[in-house]
């Protein structure tokens, strides 16, 4: 049996690590086609990053693995195949809960790590990468790398979900992380400063914390940034423009 987890746990670090490696090399490329140039001279720094994100992604693949062997081998998760075992209206519910217990969770240990002696120990490491880049989305020192690993493995362990609405919501969370840190608005400007920019976390609005720090903590949305006061809007990018 321990040997069995031993492997999973491997296995869905190669697996975290990978799609950290295609989506921030995606997002990469993307820039190099878009905006040539914009990480001139930031090579050392990319390399740091994506160092530190290779060494998050082995933390945060160690409980998702747990979880994975738990789901196969013990029937320990929520996670459910069959659509028709929940109602079909709890496939969006489930999605949105998850992003919004994610972002709960995301904002205020993201803003607890913003604390002078805990920003030292740890998350002085995620804002070395001046300006971000895309291999910066995982960058973190362990400690911090800890405080998102076991989001996720959580949940599914108290809360059902479909395998699929599971996937989305990993993709979710890595493209955003992902493309909030890339040094330009892929979105358009009539998403980004209308209605519905309001409420989501983009590029334009999160390089606004790395500027300022003291702000803008969110994940995927706006509201608790709204509700502390901690939201100071967007930054200066447009469209295509860092």
């Amino acid at each position: 049996m321990v040997a069995a987890i031993i492997l999973s746990a491997l296995a869905m670090s190669a697996i975290v690590g990978g799609r950290y490696l295609l989506a921030s090399g995606g997002f990469a490329l993307a820039t190099r086609i878009r905006q040539p140039g914009l990480y001139r001279g930031l090579e050392k720094q990319m390399g740091r990053e994506i160092g530190w994100s290779l060494l998050s992604a082995l933390i945060y693949g160690v409980p998702a693995g747990v979880v994975a062997w738990g789901w196969q081998a013990r029937g320990w998760t929520r996670i459910y195949e069959q659509v028709g075992d929940y109602p079909l209206w709890w496939l969006p519910v489930s999605l949105l809960l998850y992003l919004a217990l994610h972002d709960t969770w995301f904002y205020w240990t993201h803003r607890w790590m913003h604390r002078p002696r805990l920003f030292r120990v740890a998350h002085a490491v995620h804002h070395a990468s001046r300006p971000p880049t895309a291999w910066a989305a995982m960058s973190f020192h362990p400690w911090e790398a800890l405080t998102g690993a076991f989001v996720i493995p959580v949940l599914v362990l108290l809360i059902p979900i479909h395998v699929g609405v599971l996937g989305a919501v990993l993709t979710i969370m890595t493209v955003m992380g992902v493309s909030n840190h890339m040094g330009w608005e892929m979105f358009p400007r009539w998403m980004v400063r209308g209605p519905l920019g309001g409420w989501l976390i983009t590029a334009t609005h999160h390089q606004r914390h790395h500027d300022q720090y003291n702000c803008n903590y969110g994940l995927y949305f706006r509201v608790w940034d709204r509700l502390c006061g901690t939201d100071k809007g967007l930054g200066d990018f447009r469209k295509g423009r860092g």
